[in-house]
């Protein structure tokens, strides 16, 4: 994406009115390319790297498969991040993935099973200042909400 292209994109995104759209539009868009191409491609990794997830359920056990944005890192792990759109509570994978942290991402087509954890302390506080570097919109997301963000790495099993 182009970079003037991009800066629309993360203005459109950190609106109130994105936030209570997006949520409703955008992960039902991605399962369905995702499935149709065979997971080689998620509409809103256009915008952002992305991922789909799947985690069992916190009460049923059930898996749960969510596309996310996510930042890649060089180490070959993955940062996820729980912002629900700027929206006022956790959204539901986070507390999958804190119940099951035990998950299988698929990334660029590939499933990968994988662990997560929560970051907490200065480990947050670094991970915070590279997505919302790479990301900006993540910032508006934060000030219109009370909770803390919840920021998980996904490391390889």
């Amino acid at each position: 994406m182009k970079a003037y292209g991009r800066r629309l994109v993360q203005k459109v995104s950190a609106t109130r009115a994105f936030a209570r759209v997006a949520p409703y539009v955008v992960p039902g868009l991605d399962r369905t390319v995702h499935r149709l191409t065979g997971g080689r491609v998620l509409l809103s990794a256009s915008m952002l790297p992305g991922a789909i997830l799947t985690v069992a359920g916190a009460r049923t056990g059930l898996p749960r498969r969510t596309p996310l944005a996510c930042l890649p890192e060089d180490a070959g792990t993955w940062l996820l991040i729980g912002s629900n759109f700027g929206r006022p509570g956790h959204p539901a994978w986070t507390a999958n993935l804190l119940k099951n942290p035990e998950a299988e991402i698929s990334w660029r087509g590939r499933d990968i099973p994988v662990r997560a954890r929560l970051l907490t302390g200065a480990e947050r506080a670094a991970a915070w200042a590279a997505v919302t570097g790479f990301w900006p919109p993540y910032v508006a997301y934060q000030a219109r909400v009370t909770r803390e963000i919840r920021l998980f790495r996904l490391e390889p099993r």
